[in-house]
């Protein structure tokens, strides 16, 4: 696995869900805040503009295919003009029991139409990831003329299915969300490797050596791993490794791989029946005690009794790295 695939697939849970709507000018909506999930809008069609939860912050001026992310799932509200006033949410695709739903709002005679595509990702708390931690309050993703054809791709093809739903679409539909989500946030990491003063995940991500790194703990988190051999990954030597390493992610190499370690653990604890013994073991522990000694350091209990608990009440007891100080909004 690579740092984003992991990251994304160890904290998404539940399934994404989506909605098409078709919105009638006057139109104003407000999209609550939603803690532990991640919103996107795409405008397919027309324009709009997004208001800010911030009273202070100015509204944001959307055209057709741009993209936004909401990656720690504070609320917001798309209108067709700044000053149109806002209803309570129609439509709020974590809200909807449907997979996905295509609908239409307002008056089609009365004016200008926009078209919004959504979706909404359930995030487990218990395995927060400083790689979104770290990620502004709102992404934007501007259309641009032959930028990104991967993303639009994608769109499209969510779109079609929402719109036009076949054999197979309940499917398609959370593969497609997801792989929206990897396109959006590929996008902005690559756009943005030198954010906070070459600081960052951001940063991590596009240095080579790091990214190295990264990579070879992700790939393999049982190998008994050390700076040495890490530093190998890296191509530097062990002190310069070292240094880097701790300078981006804000951490350690081995503090880092400990955390990944237990946090991986505790995936495979409350999403599987994986015995203890092979647990240790894929999480690069020779003995269950030893596994059970570590994990109970992390979170603050032992591992058999962390299964048994609902995801709410299994927090770390630490967080593992430095939140970006970055929270405005943000174009790319």
């Amino acid at each position: 696995m690579d740092v984003l695939s992991d990251v994304i697939g160890i904290m998404r849970t539940g399934r994404p869900r989506a909605a098409r709507v078709l919105w009638h000018a006057p139109w104003g909506q407000r999209f609550p805040s939603a803690l532990g999930s991640a919103g996107f809008q795409v405008i397919l069609q027309g324009s709009c503009w997004l208001i800010p939860p911030d009273a202070g912050a100015p509204p944001v001026a959307l055209g057709t295919g741009d993209v936004v992310l909401f990656p720690h799932g504070h609320g917001y509200a798309l209108a067709d003009a700044p000053t149109t006033p806002l209803d309570e949410p129609h439509c709020d695709p974590l809200d909807e029991a449907d997979l996905y739903v295509s609908t239409s709002i307002g008056d089609p005679s009365r004016g200008d139409s926009t078209m919004t595509l959504c979706g909404g990702y359930r995030l487990d708390p218990t395995r927060a990831h400083p790689l979104l931690q770290g990620l502004p309050d709102l992404v934007h993703i501007p259309a641009r003329l032959g930028r990104r054809d991967q993303l639009r791709a994608a769109v499209d093809l969510l779109a079609g299915e929402i719109d036009h739903p076949r054999l197979g679409t309940d499917t398609i539909v959370p593969t497609l969300l997801d792989t929206l989500l990897h396109y959006v946030l590929r996008a902005w990491f690559e756009e943005n490797p030198h954010r906070g003063a070459g600081t960052g995940w951001a940063a991590a991500l596009a240095d080579p050596a790091i990214s190295a790194a990264l990579h070879a703990i992700h790939r393999a988190p049982a190998r008994p791993w050390t700076v040495a051999s890490l530093a190998a990954e890296a191509g530097l030597s062990r002190a310069a490794f070292a240094k880097r390493f701790s300078g981006m992610v804000g951490q350690p190499p081995l503090t880092y791989l400990t955390w990944w370690r237990m946090t991986t653990a505790a995936r495979l604890l409350h999403t599987s029946d994986t015995p203890l013994a092979q647990v240790a073991s894929q999480t690069g522990y020779s003995s269950e005690f030893a596994f059970a000694n570590a994990f109970k350091r992390e979170y603050g209990t032992a591992p058999g009794r962390y299964r048994k608990q609902p995801p709410a009440q299994s927090l770390p007891r630490r967080v593992p790295l430095r939140r970006s100080s970055g929270s405005s909004a943000r174009r790319s």
